[in-house]
């Protein structure tokens, strides 16, 4: 069983980075052509990508973690343990305004591409918030990958 919570635990935890990696890029890649219709294409495949895929995996991933330290033998009161847990909740402060943004996005560049106007000021400002989001939460999971790969016996007080 240990096993297989830990097949199910680390292909939760590739789909957590590789579609917030994906996400980003193509969200970048379509900011980058200033094309209100284009942005909005991706943007809207972004928010289900965003629902079907992260949305699931951040249900799971705790679950399966918690399982698997049952499974381990590991208690949630290892250090290591505390500081995945700590960075997950760092990621999803960062990850849920994430969300809300892209949806604000679309519907901005939505509506642009409908009118034939220009992206609006709002638009550039959430962008630049979005963009600037991404790296706490990118490095975050970068580094929860390091301690679950590591365990590392770290001295807290």
């Amino acid at each position: 069983m240990e096993e297989l919570l830990r097949l199910v635990h680390v292909l939760g935890a590739a789909v957590l980075f590789g579609t917030g990696a994906g996400i980003a890029f193509f969200m970048v890649m379509a900011h980058r052509t200033r094309d209100a219709a284009t942005i909005a294409h991706v943007a809207g495949i972004v928010v289900i990508a965003d629902t079907v895929f992260t949305a699931t995996a951040v249900v799971l991933q705790p679950i399966t973690g918690a399982l698997l330290a049952y499974e381990a033998g590991w208690s949630l009161s290892e250090s290591w343990i505390v500081l995945s847990l700590a960075l997950y909740v760092l990621t999803g402060l960062f990850w849920l305004p994430v969300v809300i943004i892209q949806i604000e996005l679309r519907n901005l560049a939505r509506s642009s591409a409908t009118t034939g106007g220009a992206l609006p000021a709002r638009y550039l400002r959430l962008y630049r918030v979005w963009f600037a989001c991404g790296f706490p939460a990118f490095f975050s999971v970068i580094a929860i990958f390091w301690l679950m790969l590591t365990r590392p016996a770290i001295e807290f007080f």
